[in-house]
C-alpha cells in the first residue's frame, strides 16, 4: 500500500516532512536490519522499491528549491547513506535491487553537495571534490564541442543538461499535440552523447520522461530506442578498446541500460495503443523475426548485430554475448530483461485482451529456461517469482496470502507521468502555474509547534541551460493529447456507469417482486375481511346470500306459486 501511495500521490510541498520520515525509516530498515541478514529477503526488494520512489520525489523537490529549510533532515540521513554506500557486495548480484540503491545514493549525493557541505566528505575535501566535478564537466563539454564557460557549475543551483531539457520539451509537445514535436526530437538526437556523461542522474530522468512520451507517440518511442542503440554501441566499442588503450570508465553505464529496460517494459504494458505496445516489445524490424530464433543461436557462431533496442531485440543481443567473463552491461542487461519479462507475465494474468502478448512472453521465458545455463539469468527468474508470490494481505492474519487476482502493482504506473509534468511546469513556467505549491507554514495545531518556520524571502533555485533558443510554448494548441490519467478516468467512468446500470436493473426487479407480493397480501386481506362480514350477516339475518343478491331461482318460483294460490 505504501509503494502504491508513493507511485500515485501528487507533488505537494506539505508532504516533505512525511517523505523525510519515510526516507529515514526505509534507510534504517535497510542498514540496521536487512543488511545484517545472511540471505536476501523479499522485504529488501520492497524497501528499495519504496526508497526509489521516495528519493525520486525528493530530487524533484530539490530542483524546485524546496529543500533549503530541511538541512537537519538531510543530516539525519547521512549516517544511513554511509552504510548504504558500502552495500555493493550485498546487492551486486541482484541488479533490480542494486539499481534502486544506486539511484538513492546518486540523488542524495547531488542534493547534499549543494544543500550541505558534502555528502561523504569533510568541508576541506569538498572543495577538492568541486574542483574535480568542474574539471570533469569541462572535459565532457569539450568533447561535445561546447564552450566551457556556458556550463560552469553553480553551487546555488543544479545544472540540467540539454538532453533532459529536450526530453521534457518532447513530452510537453506530445501532451499538447504540438507540431513542434519533430523539431524537438531532432534537437534531442543532437544531444545524444550526453547520455554518456558520468552524471547519469539526468540521463535516468531523461529516459523516464521520454518513456512517458513514448507511451503516447510512435516517434518518441523510436527516438528512445535510437538513443539507447547509440549508447550501447558506443559503450561496447569503448569496452572492446580497454586492452588497447586507456579509455573512460563506464562502470555506471549499466544503470542507464537497466532503466531503459524498465521503461520499455512499462511501455509494453501501459502504452496508449496496441501498436506502441507491440513495437516496444518486438521493435520496428520487419526482417526475419527474432521471436522464433531467440536464444537458439550457437554462441560459437557469428554474433548478431544490435538491430533495435526493443525487449526482444535487446534479449537477442545480450543472450548472444553472454559468457562467464562478459562485460557488466551485458549480463545485467540480460538479467533486467528476464526479470521484467517475469513481472510482465504476472501483470498480464487474467487480461483476455492481452493474451497474445502474454503467450509470447511465456514462450520466450520457456526458451530461456530450456537453453540458458547461466546461473545469473536463472537467478533473475527466481528473484522475480519470490517478489511476486510473497505479498500478504495486510487486513488479515499473516498467514493469509493475497488472491491471485489482486491488483498489486509490480511496475510504477504514475511516477514517470508526475515527474514529467512537474519538470514541464518547472522548465516552461509560462504554460501554467507551478505544480508544487509555494512554501508556506503548516497549519499550527493546538499544543503543537509548526514543523518549520516560514522564510521572509524564498530563494528560488536557478536551473542553467546551455541552449538559448527553445521552441515557444505559446505555439502549443489548446487541446491536449489524451494522457494516461484522462484515459484512466474515462475507463473508470465507463465501468462505473456499467455497474450502475446493472444495479438499477436489479433494483427494478426487486421492486417488481415487492409490488407483486404487496398485491397478493392486499387481496388476501380483503378476502378475509369479506368473509368476516358474511359471517356476521348470517348470524343476524339467517341468510347466506350476499348483500343485494337475489335468492336462488327455486325460491322465486315457490314464492310466485304461493302468491297465485292466494
Amino acid at each position: 500500500m505504501l509503494y502504491i501511495s508513493m507511485d500515485h500521490a501528487s507533488f505537494d510541498y506539505e508532504h516533505l516532512p512525511a517523505l523525510f520520515f519515510l526516507a529515514e525509516s526505509v534507510l534504517y530498515r535497510l542498514c540496521c536490519d536487512a543488511l545484517l541478514k545472511t540471505y536476501l529477503y523479499s522485504v529488501e526488494i520492497k524497501l528499495t522499491k519504496i526508497g526509489y520512489l521516495i528519493f525520486l520525489r525528493l530530487f524533484i523537490y530539490f530542483l524546485y528549491g524546496h529543500l533549503e529549510s530541511f538541512n537537519q533532515h538531510l543530516l539525519r540521513l547521512q549516517p544511513y547513506l554511509y552504510a548504504l554506500s558500502s552495500s555493493g557486495d550485498s546487492y551486486d548480484k541482484y541488479p533490480n535491487i542494486f539499481s534502486n540503491v544506486q539511484i538513492i545514493l546518486k540523488t542524495m549525493e547531488i542534493i547534499c553537495e549543494r544543500e550541505l557541505s558534502g555528502p561523504f566528505s569533510s568541508p576541506v575535501e569538498n572543495e577538492k571534490q568541486y574542483e574535480n566535478i568542474d574539471s570533469d564537466m569541462r572535459e565532457e563539454r569539450r568533447k561535445e564541442g561546447e564552450k566551457p564557460e556556458l556550463v560552469q557549475p553553480h553551487r546555488g543551483g543544479y545544472e540540467v543538461n540539454n538532453l533532459l531539457w529536450h526530453c521534457v520539451a518532447a513530452w510537453t509537445c506530445v501532451q499538447k499535440n504540438s507540431p513542434q514535436l519533430n523539431k524537438v526530437l531532432e534537437h534531442l538526437i543532437f544531444h545524444k552523447t550526453q547520455l554518456q556523461t558520468k552524471c547519469w542522474m539526468d540521463s535516468a530522468l531523461a529516459l523516464l520522461v521520454l518513456g512517458e512520451a513514448a507511451k503516447l507517440n510512435m516517434d518518441c518511442l523510436k527516438t528512445l530506442m535510437d538513443l539507447m542503440k547509440d549508447f550501447l554501441l558506443s559503450i561496447m566499442t569503448v569496452q572492446n578498446q580497454k586492452e588497447k588503450c586507456k579509455v573512460d570508465d563506464f562502470s555506471w553505464a549499466w544503470n542507464v541500460v537497466y532503466i531503459h529496460i524498465t521503461v520499455l517494459a512499462e511501455a509494453c504494458l501501459y502504452a496508449a495503443v496496441s501498436s506502441l505496445r507491440k513495437t516496444a516489445f518486438v521493435g520496428f524490424c520487419h526482417c526475419k523475426s527474432s521471436q522464433k530464433d531467440i536464444l537458439l543461436l550457437d554462441k560459437s557462431e557469428e554474433q548478431p548485430e544490435l538491430r533495435n533496442t526493443s525487449i526482444l531485440g535487446l534479449l537477442d543481443y545480450f543472450s548472444s554475448k553472454m559468457s562467464d567473463n562478459c562485460d557488466q552491461v551485458i549480463w545485467i542487461g540480460y538479467y533486467g530483461i528476464v526479470y521484467n519479462l517475469v513481472k510482465m507475465s504476472w501483470e498480464l494474468r487474467g487480461d483476455e485482451e492481452q493474451d497474445g502478448l502474454r503467450n509470447l512472453i511465456w514462450q520466450t521465458l520457456q526458451k530461456i529456461k530450456d537453453h540458458e545455463k547461466d546461473g545469473r539469468v536463472h537467478n533473475a527468474v527466481n528473484i522475480a517469482k519470490a517478489e511476486l508470490n510473497s505479498p500478504m494481505n495486510p487486513f488479515t492474519s499473516d498467514s493469509t496470502k493475497v488472491s491471485s487476482n489482486a491488483g498489486d502493482e509490480v511496475f510504477s504506473k504514475y511516477i514517470g507521468w508526475r515527474i514529467a509534468n512537474a519538470l514541464s511546469k518547472l522548465f516552461f513556467p509560462s504554460t501554467n502555474a507551478h505544480i508544487l505549491p509555494s512554501k508556506k507554514t503548516l497549519i499550527k495545531r493546538d499544543g503543537m509547534k509548526p514543523l518549520y518556520k516560514k522564510e521572509d524571502s524564498m530563494k528560488k533555485r536557478v536551473l542553467h541551460f546551455t541552449v538559448r533558443k527553445h521552441p515557444s510554448v505559446s505555439e502549443l494548441p489548446m487541446f491536449p493529447y489524451p494522457d494516461f490519467f484522462t484515459k484512466g478516468d474515462e475507463e473508470l467512468t465507463r465501468i462505473i456507469d456499467h455497474h450502475w446500470q446493472k444495479e438499477l436493473k436489479i433494483r427494478e426487479e426487486e421492486e417488481a417482486i415487492c409490488e407483486a407480493k404487496e398485491g397478493e397480501d392486499k387481496e388476501l386481506e380483503e378476502k378475509k375481511h369479506f368473509m368476516e362480514i358474511m359471517k356476521r350477516r348470517e348470524e343476524k339475518l339467517h341468510k347466506k346470500t350476499k348483500p343485494y343478491e337475489l335468492p336462488p331461482r327455486t325460491e322465486v318460483i315457490a314464492l310466485e306459486e304461493k302468491l297465485t294460490q292466494n
